[in-house]
């Protein structure tokens, strides 16, 4: 295989933005994005929410362009526009032919910049989202996530949802909403970057033109550490036809040393169709049509965690497959050739997903948020080859504890009940 280099730079401005690029020769597009480094967790709790608000309402319309100029301009060069709230960050991104960079980042910057944040557009936006919420707590597995997140950091913003809730939207007023998005969107705060057909140097000058004129803002603003509250929570919800399951323990942050033995953990437990969940939960035993598990790090810690979806009857079942599984892991050595197809699952979708524009920006940003230098290809490689069948049974024996797993279980439950001796591991 040949080693690809890849052709990152980094560059601060005076007033301590950050810009990256990467050069891709062979395409003919380009992927901006907009990072701003604080998310959900960073909100106070009567704010909960309020990221998210604004990330709407910045399309609503600058001091030089109406929503809909936004809009048309974005459609009439063939641009893709979005924008994303995440617990750690907020994301405004556009991909555009290379031709069309000068424009799509004057519209980005517009956005980013200028938002006018009309009284009348804030009345409107705050009844969207209040739907937005709605149409989601009618979706039975993002709300059973929602339960068992806000129950594993109990007290904690981590906890609290991206969307905030019906009560804190409900109360958003332009002057906390100008007031927040002047703090967070502060030089130091924000990362600009781009991967596709560019040139780095003409792409700092772009920058600066629109944000050297930003000022730079004091925000120390980072919550604390959460602590993990491992709870077995019961939800009734008569109207869901499935029984909705969430298992879950705490894992290790985002930057974390053995991050790499953790993603084979997961790989193998139940990142597939091969995975062990999946083949002894869906295939041999017929139990559950979705079940698969989730690594989710942050910048101080992490969860792993186990979804299915089941019939009444069979939730205890399944519960007690999952905790089987969790106790294989620690007690049985893997098998070389089981090992092997994770890590070679693991490769390939690493390779597939760094062969877009928009993929490699996405993940230039995200290492400057926790890295300290940006991993190439065939260093990630190199580390998951390094990773051992014994590394994997220490995790296994580190996450997997009888008194550390947390459970949320939502549905028509009748009577259903779960103990802490059912998760014995």
């Amino acid at each position: 295989m040949v080693e690809e280099v890849r052709n990152i730079h980094r560059q601060v401005l005076p007033n301590g933005l950050t810009v990256i690029t990467e050069e891709m020769e062979h395409i003919r597009s380009v992927s901006i994005g907009i990072w701003i480094k604080t998310g959900s967790r960073d909100e106070d709790p009567a704010q909960n929410g309020i990221s998210h608000f604004i990330e709407h309402m910045v399309f609503k319309g600058t001091k030089h362009r109406t929503a809909e100029e936004i809009a048309r301009q974005v459609d009439s060069i063939g641009g893709n526009m979005d924008a994303f709230t995440a617990k750690e960050c907020v994301c405004f991104n556009m991909k555009v032919l290379d031709e069309h960079l000068p424009i799509a980042m004057d519209v980005l910057g517009d956005l980013v910049l200028n938002p006018v944040f009309d009284a009348n557009d804030i009345v409107r936006e705050r009844r969207v989202i209040l739907e937005e919420i709605k149409m989601d707590e009618d979706s039975p597995d993002y709300l059973v996530h929602e339960i068992f997140t806000q129950n594993f950091w109990k007290d904690h913003p981590l906890g609290k949802p991206i969307l905030g809730t019906k009560d804190t939207v409900k109360k958003f007023e332009r002057d906390p909403v100008v007031d927040f998005y002047s703090q967070r969107f502060s030089p130091g705060n924000v990362i600009i970057c781009a991967a596709g057909h560019l040139r780095h140097d003409q792409f700092v000058q772009l920058v600066a033109q629109h944000f050297e004129r930003m000022k730079p803002v004091k925000n120390g603003f980072h919550s604390p550490q959460p602590k993990v509250v491992p709870r077995i929570v019961m939800r009734n919800k008569k109207a869901l036809e499935q029984v909705q399951i969430c298992v879950g323990v705490a894992s290790h942050p985002i930057a974390h040393a053995r991050r790499h033995a953790s993603y084979i953990l997961n790989t193998l437990l139940g990142g597939g169709m091969s995975s062990r969940l999946f083949q002894n939960i869906r295939e041999r035993q017929g139990l559950a049509y979705a079940i698969y598990s989730d690594l989710s790090p942050y910048r101080d810690t992490g969860c792993l965690s186990v979804y299915a979806g089941t019939s009444r009857e069979s939730a205890p079942k399944v519960v007690e497959s999952i905790v089987s599984e969790f106790r294989k892991l620690k007690s049985e050595a893997i098998a070389d050739e089981e090992l092997r197809r994770a890590k070679d699952q693991l490769k390939g979708s690493l390779m597939l997903s760094l062969e877009s524009s928009t993929a490699r920006m996405s993940n230039l940003a995200r290492q400057e948020m926790y890295f300290d230098h940006f991993y190439g290809l065939d260093e990630l490689i190199a580390k998951i080859e390094s990773v051992t069948r014994q590394e994997v049974q220490e995790l296994s024996n580190e996450f997997f504890k009888t008194e550390a797993i947390a459970v949320t279980v939502l549905g028509n439950l009748n009577g259903l009940k779960l103990t802490r001796e059912q998760l014995a591991c």
